[in-house]
């Protein structure tokens, strides 16, 4: 009977990564059928010239060009709100915390982890009437708010993995500048952050995806229709994922949902864009501490 199961958990598990393999294949070949027809320069300026759509000469009214400039500042913002916070988190609960404190803030963080996205952008969306009210009447749902929001969602990811990556960290390293003299601090910043970076990073990967994909914060924050480039941080934007949200439940023919999938299809490319420049970060990362080493 042993035998047996150590021969079919193999194989169970070959095809379950088989099965996961085609699905995704699938979902991705489907996707490309429907909507590598629709791509093209015009799907993305419409009848805009590029040059004038990249130097703000002229709007883009019937293209994926702002929506495409939203994700990427959306993006952009969120993760650079959510970096400097979570690091600090995760290296307070790496660190410092202990007992008691460490343990009703893993259970904190746990419970962030698991808020539904709609819950976050109802607290986004109350913020911001909270500021139109008491601040100033000019404040909308905008793109400011959006990006916290979205910082808000994904700053577990990043505190988890700051934590993890810094406690796994061998107790040779850790000790080693502290037997020679260096402070708590200087330890922390000059040994165990630098050593850890890589680890840090791949909680930065899976902000990012869940920034660029998340639709349901954004459309109680500050996402609109038709907005145009942002021209600042207080107002609204368009974004992809919530064009494709909007297409697909209120496309009137085949041609208008086509460009839903062409949407789609440029939402994947920017988030492999993202990726890679992540991941190649996180190598020159690893080659830096390997080089220190």
């Amino acid at each position: 009977m042993r035998k047996f199961v150590e021969k079919i958990v193999p194989l169970f598990s070959w095809m379950c990564g088989i099965v996961l393999l085609v699905a995704i294949a699938g979902v991705l070949g489907y996707l490309f059928l429907k909507g590598y027809r629709s791509l093209g320069l015009k799907l993305i300026f419409g009848t805009t010239p590029p040059l004038d759509a990249f130097l703000m000469r002229r709007p883009v009214f019937n293209g994926l060009f702002p929506a495409i400039v939203g994700t990427f500042s959306l993006v952009f913002l969120a993760i650079c709100w959510a970096i400097p916070v979570g690091m600090a988190a995760g290296i307070y609960l790496a660190e410092y915390a202990q007992g008691k404190t460490k343990q009703i803030l893993d259970l904190f963080f746990d419970v962030m982890a698991g808020l539904p996205s709609v819950v976050v952008g109802l607290f986004g969306f109350s913020v911001t009437v909270f500021l139109n009210r008491n601040l100033s009447g000019r404040i909308y749902p905008c793109l400011f708010i959006s990006s916290i929001a979205l910082a808000f969602l994904v700053l577990p990811y990043i505190i988890r993995t700051t934590q993890i990556a810094l406690e796994g960290l061998p107790g040779s390293l850790r000790m080693t500048a502290l037997a020679l003299g260096a402070s708590r601090l200087q330890n922390i910043v000059r040994v165990l952050l630098p050593q850890s970076l890589s680890g840090i990073i791949s909680g930065v990967i899976l902000a990012i995806g869940r920034c660029a994909e998340d639709t349901a914060v954004i459309m109680l924050t500050g996402v609109v229709a038709s907005a145009g480039v942002p021209r600042s941080l207080l107002s609204p934007y368009e974004a992809l994922p919530f064009y494709i949200y909007y297409i697909s439940s209120q496309y009137v023919d085949q041609e208008e949902l086509a460009t839903g999938y062409g949407a789609a299809i440029i939402l994947l490319f920017i988030c492999l864009v993202l990726f890679g420049l992540a991941f190649l970060i996180k190598k020159r990362v690893n080659l830096y501490s390997l080089y220190r080493a």
